[in-house]
């Protein structure tokens, strides 16, 4: 049984960094695709990045240069380093899987089978 945990989430001015974690408590597979959403209120839920078992990431382009996607294998977890955060980051942040096969891309919130119950980040100007 999968269960996502997020962590790490909270509140921090604008250019502040924070660390997102997702644990994975249940069972896994060689083959995943591992992803960050967010959604602000208001606002429609948003892809950020995913990275799969072959260790390719892929970002959003807003994110692009400021945010990184890693697992750690041996914790069963999966981490968003969130750098030069802005007020528009601000939203709740969701972590997502899918075990047993790729994921073409890692944006279509349709290809996950498991999500976190979410961790607020607000950045203030």
């Amino acid at each position: 049984q999968v269960q996502l945990v997020e962590s790490g989430g909270g509140s921090v001015q604008a250019g502040g960094s924070l660390r997102l974690s997702c644990e994975n408590s249940g069972a896994i597979d060689i083959t995943y695709c591992l992803g960050w959403f967010r959604q602000a209120p208001g606002k429609e839920r948003e892809w950020i990045a995913t990275i799969n078992s072959v260790g390719t990431s892929t970002y959003v382009e807003g994110v692009k240069g400021r945010f990184t996607i890693s697992h750690d294998n041996a914790k069963n977890t999966v981490y968003l380093q969130m750098n030069s955060l802005k007020p528009e980051d601000t939203a709740m942040y969701y972590c997502a899987a899918v075990y047993g096969r790729y994921c073409s891309g890692g944006a279509d919130a349709n290809e996950y089978n498991y999500w976190g119950q979410g961790t607020q980040v607000t950045v203030s100007s």
